[in-house]
């Protein structure tokens, strides 16, 4: 199988890479994809850039000139759950955009019209997920996860985010894959590591977890593609 893995930021990747060790790489649509065989599965491995617009190319690139069948999202998040802390993992069960707002129109927060609020991840991934957390003896978070351009470092903003969407989690890049992904008909599945808490301290908090944060989703990621069948 050909599988895509995506993180947002070079260091999102830079474990997974490191992991595989071999790899080529070559370059396309203003971006740098790289391959390699890894638990017997062709890999295509990209960081997009940050925000919506950039990770929606990335994704589509990836399914249409890479053939990838499958695409696994490696990155971190800021929490807004009360459960979650710095360095916990959450896999989205869903996501949305937290920043669409046609509301003049009549229609809610988040909604484009043709599309949905919400855009489900793949449950049988969701499902091995859960067994790899049980034999790594990780705790693994599911919950909604909310997109969009903004790097929320606002609590007000954050409990707004919270209940409009009822989100747990929110960062800059899933939801625009989760829709490239839907419109392919490819399985997917979004994981996150959270680095911050999505307030005050937000931007302190992320640059001194992003990498710890990031080799902990990674090291996950991983652990899912060994157990993916052929």
């Amino acid at each position: 199988m050909k599988i895509a893995i995506m993180g947002a930021m070079r260091e999102e990747i830079d474990p997974i890479l490191a992991a595989v060790g071999t790899y080529t790489s070559s370059q396309h649509a203003g971006n740098v994809f790289y391959e390699c065989v890894y638990g017997g599965h062709e890999l295509v491995i990209a960081y997009s850039k940050i925000g919506k617009v950039f990770s929606a190319i990335t994704a589509s690139v990836m399914l249409e000139r890479f053939g990838a069948q499958m695409l696994l999202f490696s990155g971190v998040a800021g929490g807004i759950s009360k459960e979650l802390k710095i360095g916990d993992l959450i896999m989205a069960s869903s996501l949305c955009q937290h920043d669409v707002d046609i509301t003049a129109f009549g229609h809610p927060f988040g909604f484009i019209p043709e599309g949905t609020l919400m855009i489900e991840s793949d449950p049988q991934l969701r499902s091995l997920a859960s067994e790899v957390a049980i034999d790594m003896k990780i705790d693994l978070y599911e919950g909604i996860i909310a997109t969009g351009d903004q790097f929320v470092a606002s609590s007000e903003r954050k409990e707004w985010i919270h209940q409009t969407f009822d989100a747990d989690a929110l960062e800059m890049e899933g939801s625009s894959v989760a829709c490239v992904c839907q419109n392919f008909a490819i399985p997917f599945f979004i994981l996150r590591a959270i680095s911050d808490t999505a307030d005050g301290g937000a931007s302190d908090d992320f640059d001194a977890f992003l990498k710890t944060s990031a080799q902990v989703s990674a090291t996950f990621i991983l652990e899912m593609v060994k157990r993916l069948e052929n």
